[in-house]
């Protein structure tokens, strides 16, 4: 198990009540650690739906399936900018000249409707259309990696197979060079392993990612290729022609959100499957149930948090909630609440009812969602094909992660 330092305590704010407080690290907890969807099951079933917690400076987390729902959808409450015009152009104005530009993942960091102007490009891009004729060369590079270790009789599952497999279709997506995806991989862990929210150190981070990504962004301005970067040089936001500041903030988001989440859903998926030979054998037998195994498995193991930072002061599902606090849409543990699955814990294949928000909901519904469902089914569909009969090494267990986005760092497999 990861050994990770919880954070300290700090002071319960006065509006905060005594019944609403639970002692939850959402990045070093030790049950979360040990194995993370187990704890939080433990968590829905134990901590109020929505509760405080002292760790990483102090924030909010909502567990149930209704408060993550509602919360998703109110984005005048809920914003997801956190550093809102009028402090970013007072940070700006403090610059010196000639100093970096201050990108802002966008549209995630933004509201509505400024969220829409920006996600509208994307959005073709993004489409099960677009996303359906990569199928195949996604099943390609599968099938290469999966190819690779199948006469090691076992591997790593994550460096093998987990990572490579969306990295290299994303970088490819992009336009980036897929030689320097290590360097890129790294940038990425750094800013997710990071619990702290406040605004310059989230603008330094930013700017590290931006940075890495500039000499490709102006190449693609000169030379444009088949590729998302040279897309985003065509297009207009509110009539204006794209800026490098423009390809910055873009830039930032497609990197952060697509270099990262999926591996999880995949190594978590593919330990389920390991732990569950039955499951493989239906799978090998009917591929067509990868999409049913595909869903379940988002449900079952849910993987991202996504933050906000309270616009206005409110009384939400009873609780007092102030301007400025932040909040952490707890979506794995929505997808775990009894109240909308019944025997959340198990996997079903035949499930019906609410659909999972392991993408989650509202205006800043995942952009990426088809394609993350087109690898996840090729995995599965690929993975029975070519792997023997596989399961867990119990010599080396896994190794999860908690923070933004829950997962996991090392699977090993024998077959």
């Amino acid at each position: 198990m990861t050994q990770v330092a919880l954070t300290p305590a700090v002071p319960k704010p006065d509006h905060v009540v005594d019944s609403v407080v639970y002692d939850f690290d959402m990045f070093g907890d030790p049950g979360l650690l040990a194995d993370p969807h187990v704890r939080i099951m433990d968590l829905v079933k134990n901590a109020p739906s929505v509760f405080w917690t002292p760790r990483n400076g102090g924030h909010w987390m909502l567990t149930s399936h209704a408060a993550n729902f509602n919360a998703s959808r109110d984005t005048e409450t809920f914003s997801s900018q956190f550093i809102p015009p009028e402090k970013l152009a007072m940070l700006k104005a403090m610059m010196p000249p000639g100093s970096p530009h201050i990108p802002i993942a966008v549209p995630i960091n933004l509201d509505p409707p400024d969220h829409g102007k920006y996600r509208m490009p994307l959005q073709r891009v993004f489409s099960p259309k677009a996303i359906e004729m990569l199928r195949e060369d996604i099943r390609t590079l599968a099938r290469e990696l999966l190819n690779k270790v199948k006469a090691d009789g076992g591997c790593e599952f994550v460096a093998a197979v987990a990572e490579p497999l969306p990295v290299q279709v994303f970088l490819k997506m992009l336009g980036l060079p897929l030689e320097r995806s290590d360097e890129y991989r790294e940038l990425v862990r750094a800013h997710l392993a990071d619990s702290n929210l406040d605004p310059r150190k989230m603008i330094m981070k930013m700017q590290r990612v931006a940075a890495s990504m500039r000499d490709t962004m102006l190449e693609r301005k000169e030379n444009p290729q088949n590729d998302i970067l040279s897309m985003l040089w065509k297009i207009e936001v509110d009539g204006k022609p794209t800026t490098l500041e423009d390809m910055e903030n873009y830039g930032v988001l497609l990197f952060i959100a697509g270099l990262d989440t999926v591996i999880n859903g995949m190594g978590l998926g593919v330990r389920h499957l390991a732990q569950h030979p039955e499951l493989q054998a239906q799978l090998r037998n009917n591929p067509a149930l990868a999409s049913d195994v595909t869903e379940e498995m988002l449900r079952r193991y849910t993987f991202t948090v996504p933050p906000r930072i309270m616009a206005k002061d409110v009384d939400f599902m009873g609780v007092q909630l102030k301007k400025g606090d932040k909040v952490m849409l707890y979506l794995p543990a929505a997808d775990l609440d009894a109240k909308e699955y019944s025997n959340p814990d198990q996997f079903n294949l035949k499930r019906e009812g609410t659909p999972h928000i392991a993408f989650n909901a509202g205006p800043h519904r995942c952009l990426g969602s088809h394609l993350a469902r087109v690898e996840l089914q090729v995995l599965y569909e690929e993975m029975v094909k070519i792997i023997p009969e596989f399961r867990l090494d119990p010599a080396k267990p896994a190794v999860f992660h908690g923070g933004h986005v829950v997962g996991i760092h090392s699977v090993n497999l024998l077959w």
